[in-house]
């Protein structure tokens, strides 16, 4: 048989193998252990005619393989085999079967870490320099004021909610919704926070709290509250 030669860096006497293998459009299950004992010889040799070194797991393969087609050119009694020994075959087409898995799997592994080095990652950093610290909401009034108020203007609507509901999509917009809001509150001077909620829609609801934070933020009204759990009131901004 001519064997043609080329240098190639294996994992070991498995990759190697399976290399033998699949060159020759093998099946696993199908391998002539002659055939692939004499064409993994003959790689051994060529290793070594190009002054190259052998790993020692390689020539204990090699060991292991000779064996194997001894084994199977010897004439051998069936009836004298143990049923319960085994098969040195088969368990050399399971350990390739199981090499062959840990290897696509190793594939995989390569594909997602040149995936992650094309991600670049920013290191935490603190996000004081984005803060506005002339925005002011109110001197008593916080931001956890008016969720505590939003929490509770929706468990009071989750009690009035008719039993049947018709659904409608209808899309709203934060800055339409708060124009709107800010005429309202010009037209009367001032409005309880739960009465700016005139439709109760998750949609609605949600634009309209979005709507009122940014009026905040942009310094268009004030929020205040007189006593601890009273009305939360919105005026504009410069109104008493």
């Amino acid at each position: 048989m001519e064997y043609s030669f080329k240098a190639k860096k294996f994992e070991g006497p498995l990759d190697l193998l399976l290399h033998l293998i699949k060159q020759d459009n093998i099946d696993i299950f199908d391998i002539n252990i002659a055939d692939i004992t004499d064409q993994y010889l003959n790689y051994i040799e060529s290793m070594e005619s190009l002054n190259l070194n052998v790993d020692s797991e390689y020539l204990v393969m090699a060991c292991e393989l000779i064996e194997l087609k001894s084994r199977e050119l010897l004439p051998h009694d069936e009836d004298e085999e143990d049923e319960f020994e085994e098969d040195p075959k088969e368990n050399l087409i399971n350990r390739l079967i199981e090499y062959e898995k840990y290897k696509q799997v190793s594939d995989e592994l390569k594909t997602f870490e040149l995936e992650r080095k094309e991600l670049f990652t920013k290191d935490p950093s603190l996000l004081d320099e984005f803060h506005d610290k002339s925005v002011i909401i109110d001197d008593d009034i916080t931001i956890n004021d008016l969720l505590n108020a939003f929490m509770k203007f929706n468990e009071k609507k989750e009690f009035q909610k008719p039993l049947n509901t018709v659904v409608t999509k209808k899309e709203y917009s934060v800055h339409k919704r708060a124009s709107e809001i800010i005429n309202y509150i010009k037209s009367k001077k001032k409005m309880k926070f739960e009465d700016l909620f005139d439709i109760y829609t998750k949609p609605y609801v949600v634009v309209t709290f979005l709507a009122i934070l940014n009026l905040a933020k942009d310094g268009k009204i004030s929020i205040s509250q007189d006593r601890n759990l009273d009305s939360i009131v919105l005026k504009e901004k410069g109104e008493n």
